[in-house]
């Protein structure tokens, strides 16, 4: 998706098939298979807009701070979900994203996490990357 076509800024959407181990004893997706989708759509956002590769060369990296999870809908075997995610807020320290997952145009999730950037050589919070800012600015100006 390019910049044209988004809603709301870094917004990224991905298939996020459904495997058989995903499945939990009532036949429906485990919980703990959100938060990788989470992970997913999160890295896909990193991917086009601050890759890994250049954070850890300067010696930072992304912590998630809080993660939320609404369920609204079960989501089976042979369902195919869509996962959409977007960053909601960046202050100077913390950055916040949204994301919902979708089967057949209806939500069955709501997301959100809050994370920060840390230093690699003291695993401290820093300031967002102002290369990051200014992708940022550039959304929702």
């Amino acid at each position: 998706m390019d910049t044209a076509t988004q809603k709301q800024p870094f917004e990224v959407e991905i298939d996020l098939p459904v495997r058989t181990y995903d499945i939990d004893f009532a036949g429906v997706v485990s919980n703990i298979v959100y938060v990788r989708w989470l992970e997913d759509l999160r890295l896909e956002i990193l991917a086009r807009y601050f890759p890994l590769e250049e954070q850890l060369n300067n010696g930072i990296a992304p912590v998630i701070v809080q993660t939320k999870i609404d369920y609204k809908l079960p989501i089976r075997i042979g369902d195919n979900p869509i996962g959409k995610m977007w960053l909601k807020t960046m202050e100077s320290l913390r950055l916040s994203v949204s994301a919902e997952i979708n089967v057949n145009g209806k939500v069955a999730a709501f997301g959100e996490q809050v994370g920060v950037f840390i230093n690699l050589q003291n695993n401290k919070p820093i300031r967002i990357p102002e290369s990051l800012k200014q992708k940022y600015r550039e959304f929702v100006v």
